[in-house]
C-alpha cells in the first residue's frame, strides 16, 4: 500500500497530476491510512539517511584523526606508516624552497598554490627535545583555517597533528603537506587515498532534507485539495440562491464528497420538482378558474341593480388577484431567474420616476458621502478620518426582475399605510441597503414583524387591499440575494430596510 504513494514522493513533477484521479477513486478512510504511511516511510527513510551519513562521516573524521597521530609517532620514532599515507623526502632543491617558506614553487605543488603554514610545538617529549613541527599544507582549491583548530595549553603535537588531518578530511580539496620534525629532513606527505575527495564517504543529508520536503509538499498538496474540494462545493451552495447555480453538481473529490453531492442533486431535484409542480398546479387553477370567471363577470354585467352587480365584480377580480398573488409568491420561490450585474442607483432612480409619473408622493433621498476612519500611524495613535462621496455608480450582482418587484412591493406597502414613501441607499465596500420610509403609519417594527408570514396582514384589513404575500416575496427575495430585510423607526415613520452583498 506504500509502494505508490512513495514512487510519487520521488517523483513531484507528479504529484498534482496523479492527486486529482488517487483523490476521486478512494474514500478518506484510506486516503488517511495511505497518508500515514507515507509519512511513516517518509520520515523513517529520511532519519536513516540522515543518522548513517552523520555516523559515517564521524568515522570517516575519527579516522584521519588518529591516522594524523600514528603520522606523527611515524615522523618522530619511526613506527609503521598509517595505511592509505605515502612518505617520501623532498628532493635537495625542493627542500631549500620549503626551508625558505616558498612551498607553493615546489616541483610536485598542486597547481595553482594556495598555501597555508603552521608549527607545532608542544609538551614532552618534544619540548624537552626541543623538536619542532613545521607544516606547509598546499592545496589546489583554498587556505585552511589552522586557527580554527581545538588548542589546549600543553596539548602534545601528536593530538594537534591529527586534529589537522581530521580538518583536512572535512574539505574535498586533496592537498598535498610538506612537514619537517626538529632539524630532520623535509618529508612530502601524500595522505589523499585517506583525507582525498574519493575517501570521503557519500552525504545523503541533503537528500534527507530534500526528501522530508518532497514528502511534505506531496502531503500538504493531498490535504489541501481534498479540504479546497469540500469548501469549495460548501461555499457554491452558500452562493446558490444569490448568484445562481447548476440544476446539479458534478464535483471531483473523494467518495465521502461524492455521496454528499448526489444527495444534494438529489434534494434539489426533489425541491426544483415540488416547486415546479406547485406552480402547475397553480398555474392550472388559475387558468381554470380564468373562463368561469370571466362568464361569471359577463353574467354579473347582466344584474340590474348595481350596487349588487358591483359586489360580484369586486369579489371575482378579489378572487382572480389572489391567485395571481400566489403565483408571484410561487415564482419567486423558484427563483428561475439568472443573476446579473446592474446599477442600483439607476434601478432605484427609474423606479422613483415611474412613481412620480403616476402622481405618486414617491421621492428619491439623495446618496450622502461616506466617513471612513484610517489607522494610526507610528507616530501618533491618533486616527484620521476623511469624507468619500457616493459612488457614481452601485452596482450590485442580482436579479433585477425579483428585485424591483420587492422594491415595489415595499414602495406599496409605504404608500399604503403612510401615505409617502422616501427611497435610498446605504452602502459600503460590501454591501449595500435599500431603505424605503414612509410617513406617519401607525404600525411599529414590532408589529410589522408580526406579519411577515404568508397572507398575514395588519389591523386595517378592511381598508387597505391586497393578500398578505407583499413582505413574504421581499423577505423571499432578500434570502435569495444573501441579504433580509427588517424595519425600524425611521425620522417621520416605519423604514423598510433590504439588505443585499454588492458582490
Amino acid at each position: 500500500m506504500c509502494s505508490p504513494v512513495m514512487s510519487l514522493l520521488m517523483r513531484p513533477d507528479k504529484v498534482a497530476e496523479s492527486a486529482g484521479p488517487l483523490l476521486h477513486r478512494v474514500r478518506l478512510s484510506t486516503l488517511g491510512l495511505v497518508l500515514i504511511c507515507a509519512s511513516f516511510l517518509s520520515a523513517f527513510l529520511a532519519g536513516w539517511l540522515w543518522f548513517s551519513s552523520a555516523l559515517n562521516w564521524q568515522a570517516h573524521l575519527s579516522k584521519n584523526y588518529l591516522a594524523g597521530v600514528a603520522l606523527y609517532e611515524t615522523m618522530r620514532v619511526g613506527t609503521a606508516m598509517p595505511e592509505g599515507i605515502v612518505l617520501s623526502p623532498l628532493p635537495p632543491r625542493d627542500a631549500s624552497l620549503a626551508d625558505g617558506g616558498d612551498f607553493g614553487q615546489i616541483e610536485s605543488a598542486p597547481k595553482p598554490a594556495f598555501v597555508t603554514t603552521v608549527s607545532f610545538l608542544g609538551n614532552s617529549p618534544d619540548r624537552l627535545s626541543g623538536q619542532e613541527l613545521k607544516l606547509g599544507i598546499v592545496s589546489p582549491a583554498l587556505r585552511y583555517a589552522v586557527s580554527d583548530l581545538p588548542s589546549t595549553e600543553g596539548q602534545p603535537v601528536a593530538l594537534a597533528f591529527g586534529a589537522l588531518t581530521r580538518s583536512l578530511a572535512t574539505f574535498c580539496s586533496e592537498p598535498l603537506l610538506y612537514a619537517q620534525l626538529g632539524d630532520q629532513p623535509w618529508l612530502e606527505i601524500d595522505g589523499t587515498a585517506l583525507w582525498g575527495c574519493e575517501a570521503a564517504p557519500r552525504d545523503y543529508r541533503l537528500f534527507a532534507i530534500l526528501l522530508t520536503v518532497v514528502a511534505l509538499a506531496a502531503l500538504s498538496t493531498w490535504a489541501l485539495d481534498t479540504s479546497a474540494r469540500f469548501e469549495q462545493f460548501a461555499a457554491a451552495l452558500r452562493n446558490r440562491r444569490r448568484l445562481g447555480g447548476p440544476e446539479s453538481y458534478s464535483v471531483d473529490g473523494p467518495a465521502e464528497l461524492q455521496e454528499i453531492v448526489a444527495a444534494v442533486n438529489m434534494t434539489l431535484e426533489a425541491e426544483r420538482e415540488q416547486l415546479r409542480k406547485r406552480v402547475i398546479v397553480l398555474s392550472g387553477v388559475s387558468h381554470d378558474l380564468g373562463t368561469p370567471a370571466t362568464r361569471l363577470k359577463l353574467r354579473a354585467n347582466l344584474i340590474s341593480d348595481p350596487d349588487l352587480r358591483d359586489k360580484f365584480v369586486g369579489d371575482i377580480e378579489q378572487m382572480t388577484d389572489m391567485i395571481e398573488s400566489v403565483l408571484t409568491y410561487t415564482r419567486a420561490e423558484l427563483a428561475a431567474e439568472t443573476p446579473r450585474e446592474l446599477s442600483l442607483d439607476s434601478l432605484l432612480a427609474a423606479m422613483v420616476d415611474d412613481y412620480e409619473d403616476m402622481d405618486h408622493p414617491v421621492s428619491l433621498i439623495p446618496m450622502k458621502p461616506r466617513m471612513i476612519e484610517g489607522s494610526g500611524s507610528l507616530f501618533s495613535s491618533k486616527r484620521g478620518q476623511m469624507w468619500v462621496p457616493g459612488p457614481e455608480h452601485v452596482v450590485v450582482t442580482a436579479r433585477p426582475v425579483s428585485l424591483k418587484r420587492a422594491i415595489a412591493n415595499l414602495i406599496d406597502n409605504a404608500l399604503k399605510y403612510g401615505r409617502r414613501a422616501s427611497v435610498g441607499l446605504e452602502t459600503t465596500y460590501d454591501r449595500v441597503v435599500i431603505i424605503v420610509e414612509d410617513e406617519g403609519s401607525d404600525m411599529s417594527p414590532e408589529d410589522i414583524d408580526a406579519v411577515f408570514a404568508p397572507f398575514e396582514r395588519g389591523e386595517n384589513v378592511g381598508t387597505v387591499s391586497g393578500f398578505g404575500l407583499g413582505l413574504t416575496i421581499v423577505a423571499t427575495v432578500a434570502e435569495q440575494h444573501g441579504g433580509r430585510l427588517w424595519f425600524e423607526q425611521g425620522a417621520h415613520g416605519l423604514r423598510a430596510c433590504l439588505d443585499i452583498p454588492r458582490g
